[in-house]
């Protein structure tokens, strides 16, 4: 098991981001459905359980044109496709991620608390103290473009050229996180990303959760550029906006399941 923390601070307010995160969630989700794959939402619906109240969603992404011809045909039933589980009582914010075909043997678990501050706090998730040395604090700078895979890079994008109409925000400097705190006109926020990762399978366990880590990495990272680079779609946005955006979308990922070749990789971020 290996378990890291990432960091991602942003130009936003803590109440901003309950929008526009779940915006750019449902935007993510139809830029990679299509032609059978993509994700396929089972319940969107409001729960409570324990004192916890929030959002629970069920979503399935199917990923049998996401790999090789060869693979694919190979692959053992249930083996490409994911489960995915997320419990949203904003501020906090929990996400499981699972495959039948591998049972208990493998496990995405990611846990986020979104504080209006700029990733001074340790242990915000309130681990034991053995648990927590163990842990890899890893921050992402959405402006560094040294940050982005050169494949995910789009110019339009990129935080570091990018300035809102709505908001005054953007770009963002090299020094923008330091000067940050300064600006009585611009909010800040950290969200705090413990990602543990599950994989048991002999001689390759090591390898393969660290491969898992760096993709989580490069999602986080594309996801929170996109975030900010489409403020001005979703920052008028209420949350009853944003639900009734949830239903269309539902729709249109069946429709789009079923037609046209899926237009990119698989991400999931909540």
């Amino acid at each position: 098991m290996l378990i890291k923390e990432f960091r991602v601070i942003l130009p936003i307010s803590v109440e901003e981001y309950q929008v526009g995160q779940l915006y750019a969630v449902a935007e993510a989700s139809k830029n990679e459905t299509g032609g059978g794959d993509g994700v396929e939402v089972l319940k969107n619906e409001p729960y409570e359980k324990d004192g916890e109240k929030g959002q629970y969603t069920h979503k399935i992404y199917h990923l049998q044109t996401k790999v090789s011809g060869f693979v694919a045909k190979i692959a053992p039933k249930g083996s490409l496709t994911i489960h995915e589980k997320a419990w949203n009582a904003y501020p906090y914010c929990r996400t499981i991620l699972t495959n039948e075909y591998m049972k208990d043997n493998f496990m995405i678990k990611i846990e986020t608390w979104h504080k209006p501050d700029m990733g001074q706090q340790e242990n915000v998730h309130g681990l034991d103290k053995e648990t927590w040395k163990n842990v890899e604090v890893v921050y992402i700078d959405i402006a560094d473009r040294s940050q982005i895979d050169s494949k995910d890079y789009k110019e339009d994008e990129d935080p570091a050229k990018f300035k809102s109409v709505k908001t005054g925000r953007g770009p963002l400097g090299p020094q923008w996180q330091k000067e940050l705190p300064d600006k009585s006109d611009c909010p800040h926020m950290c969200a705090y990303k413990l990602v543990t990762i599950n994989f048991k399978w002999f001689g390759l366990q090591n390898k393969v959760e660290n491969f898992i880590h760096k993709q989580e990495k490069r999602l986080f990272t594309k996801f929170h550029r996109q975030l900010f680079c489409w403020i001005d779609k979703w920052i008028d946005l209420t949350m009853d906006d944003i639900r009734r955006m949830e239903e269309e979308t539902q729709k249109e990922l069946n429709e789009m399941r079923d037609k046209g070749p899926a237009k990119g990789s698989t991400t999931t971020e909540e």
